[in-house]
């Protein structure tokens, strides 16, 4: 299996959970949201080397986390921006130098298995780019500035976009230099991929593996993880 570099962008708030802190730092099952991403990582045999980008006033914290979990791959800190765009571009400059294809996973994502991971890291033998994925369930509406509905997208060509995506690190470091200097602002890195007409292909994802954003999300990750754990 080739191995990859794995980039965790952490560096978001607890604003749409109603939290006064970082959601990764919120509990989960008796340990923070992060440390749950951080042991599914550790334990993904494709994966090489770990950077968790954050912001410089939760640093302290996650260090500790990090340090307390006793990982068999260090965890390097890497200082995030402003948006996640700013933090996955200096996630990128942290990267050593020998590293050639990276997957980029976002810290609340904490019910990824190790098995997504590796399977993502074994589709970038065949694609410069990729994106776990699920096949759409719901009926997707498009509306205007007045909710009324202007059209309905065949639901057989829809998924819903997860983590982890996977690159080649030079394509899009590539692919971000390009934005910067054109303005573009994109919320993941497969749409910088898709704006450079490079190809990006879908990897089947996992159905429990939802983002920790709201209260509600919270306890359906609890829920599941109570499943797992037995």
């Amino acid at each position: 299996m080739t191995p990859v570099h794995l980039l965790i962008p952490a560096a978001g708030s607890g604003r749409r959970m109603g939290a006064d802190r970082n959601k990764v730092l919120l509990e989960l099952l008796g340990q923070p949201i992060i440390a749950w991403t951080l042991q599914a990582a550790d334990q993904a045999e494709a994966v090489v080397w770990i950077g968790l980008i954050c912001q410089a006033s939760d640093r302290p914290f996650l260090a500790a986390i990090a340090e307390a979990l006793h990982l068999s791959k260090p965890i390097h800190l890497v200082t995030g921006g402003d948006t996640r765009q700013q933090s996955v571009y200096n996630g990128l400059q942290s990267l050593p130098t020998e590293a050639t294809r990276v997957l980029i996973h976002d810290g609340a994502r904490c019910l990824a298995t190790p098995d997504l991971f590796n399977r993502c890291a074994a589709a970038l033998d065949t694609c410069p780019g990729l994106v776990a994925a699920v096949p759409v369930k719901d009926t997707i509406k498009v509306v205007d500035a007045d909710q009324r509905i202007e059209a309905t997208p065949d639901r057989q060509r829809l998924w819903a976009a997860q983590t982890p995506q996977g690159f080649d690190v030079a394509l899009l470091k590539q692919c971000h230099r390009q934005g910067l200097e054109l303005g573009w602002s994109v919320t993941d890195d497969a749409a910088l991929f898709e704006k450079s007409d490079l190809p990006v292909q879908v990897v089947p994802g996992e159905e429990t593996n939802l983002k920790v954003t709201t209260p509600v999300d919270l306890a359906i990750a609890e829920f599941i993880l109570k499943q797992r754990l037995g």
